[in-house]
């Protein structure tokens, strides 16, 4: 390769133990610096944890699918380029990796060079990205304005004030979903993980803090909705 990738480091998750070794030996071959998770759990937790200038993530991986690590990842705030790997080669399944902020997909097999190739690409414009759910920073609505990187929100009235990290992160979900219906089994998901749920009311709490802040009347919300039995909505009018 042309490109100096002594300095650069790949997760690789990957719950297959043969393509696994393959892949890691092959990566450091080529110079880079792989650190292996065999699940989306420890996929998460080394990429909340660790820097990577990479992350390869298999989808249909054992505690947590590699699409679930990757919308969590994102919806806190990294932006590390995520390539895909997955048995499921349908344009779906593509289109979905891509939607939750991937940068790329492979179908399995695949050509080792072919992916080598798009290892490197993507190494090389990791600071070119704009499709990612990271980077999402700032939205406005209304006269409401929400900074993510800060979690500073401005209100109706003008008034600035810091929220919570989990109510950014439900916060940045809705808006980036905006006009869908998102479950409270999702949000359980995403927001909280798998292990850590929360009291059940804690939910309908946030939603109640965002409608007092953000809606002109919070007893005839415009922005967030509730879906009796399903989950919440939020629309940008």
């Amino acid at each position: 390769m042309t490109t100096q990738t002594s300095n650069y480091r790949v997760l690789l998750a990957e719950d297959e133990e043969s393509l696994s070794a393959m892949l890691k030996l092959n990566l450091e071959l080529d110079g880079y610096s792989v650190v292996t998770a065999s699940n989306g759990l420890q996929a998460l937790a080394k990429m909340q944890n660790q820097a990577f200038d990479l992350a390869i993530l298999d989808v249909m991986m054992p505690e947590m699918d590699g699409f679930t690590v990757c919308e969590k990842v994102r919806l806190e705030g990294n932006s590390t380029p995520i390539l895909f790997l997955s048995a499921r080669g349908s344009g779906k399944d593509k289109v979905e990796g891509l939607k939750l902020g991937g940068d790329d997909y492979m179908a399995k097999p695949f050509e080792l060079e072919e992916l080598l190739l798009r290892v490197q690409k993507l190494i090389s414009r990791k600071d070119d990205q704009v499709r990612s759910l990271a980077d999402l920073d700032e939205y406005q609505f209304g006269r409401n304005h929400v900074n993510f990187r800060t979690f500073i929100v401005t209100d109706k009235h003008g008034q600035s004030q810091e929220m919570s990290r989990k109510e950014m992160m439900l916060l940045k979900l809705l808006i980036h979903r905006k006009g869908m219906v998102v479950s409270r089994e999702e949000i359980l998901e995403k927001v909280w993980g798998y292990d850590i749920f929360p009291n059940s009311r804690t939910i309908d709490n946030f939603i109640l803090s965002y409608r007092k802040h953000f809606e002109e009347d919070p007893k005839k919300p415009v922005y967030f909705h509730s879906v009796r039995g399903v989950g919440y909505r939020f629309q940008d009018m």
